[in-house]
């Protein structure tokens, strides 16, 4: 369901029912002394709230829920989150033009973006590599233009769900130093890459991927390395598909002590 679709078409029909009744029928209501009829009640006495909601949603904040455990973990399952639709310029609703350039992805962020085989899904993953990047995955670690990022090992994460503890890593991208779940000691071949656009700019083998990213695309990956579909396996997020930038959990039913902001 397009939530943003049906929201646009409330605030038209509550918006015009609003002008219709401001215009034409409250002057000739104020004369004959009679009170609002109920249908306007729910249409134009509507329009102030869906109004409101509607330009929050579309040019400054959206929320979304984490379905699934790829950013762990940085974003658990149930994570209800906050998503910044200015930080990156702002765009036009249902149409998604941008209209005015304020800024773009730096490495490190987590990027909300709808995704590339199926723009009517949002997906949310970390930004690793910038246009004209070449990024290195090999031995489950980065390496940008030539230069390995380095990872610190940290105390080991706590699976709540499954009682299982998990190695965890210190990685800094760009200027955001985070948390990511990863087994150095696997095999980083990958498999069942799909026949994504500037597929020819990347090279596969068998301990790995690097990959030269094409202007106006960015390489994403999921904080819990081998439990994530991502670049490595669909391809580069074009610039045209962001949404904005993930930054401050807001709720989660299960746990209140995962309110706050994360990087």
């Amino acid at each position: 369901m397009n939530f943003a679709l049906i929201l646009f078409v409330l605030f038209v029909i509550t918006g015009a029912a609003w002008l219709f009744d401001r215009l034409v029928l409250a002057p000739a209501r104020r004369k004959a002394g009679t009170p609002r009829p109920v249908w306007l009640e729910y249409s134009a006495g509507l329009f102030p709230v869906i109004a409101l909601v509607f330009l929050l949603r579309s040019f400054l904040f959206e929320p979304f829920k984490i379905p699934s455990g790829s950013m762990v973990p940085t974003l658990l399952i149930g994570d209800l989150i906050l998503v910044n639709k200015y930080t990156y310029g702002v765009r036009l609703p249902i149409i998604h033009t941008k209209v005015i350039s304020l800024g773009s992805p730096e490495r490190g962020d987590v990027m909300v973006f709808r995704f590339p085989k199926d723009p009517s899904v949002d997906y949310i993953k970390r930004v690793v590599a910038l246009p004209g990047d070449t990024v290195t995955y090999e031995g489950n670690r980065i390496s940008i233009n030539g230069n390995p990022i380095p990872l610190k090992e940290a105390p080991e994460f706590f699976d709540a769900d499954r009682l299982t503890y998990y190695r965890q890593y210190l990685e800094k991208l760009g200027e955001t130093e985070h948390k990511i779940l990863t087994e150095l000691d696997k095999s980083s071949f990958i498999s069942g890459v799909d026949a994504f656009p500037f597929r020819d700019r990347c090279n596969y083998s068998r301990t790995g991927l690097t990959c030269k990213v094409p202007e106006g695309h960015y390489f994403v990956m999921g904080d819990n390395r081998e439990n994530s579909l991502d670049s490595r396996f669909w391809g580069f997020v074009p610039e045209a598909n962001i949404v904005g930038k993930a930054f401050f959990v807001w709720m989660n039913f299960s746990d209140l002590s995962r309110i706050g902001r994360f990087h």
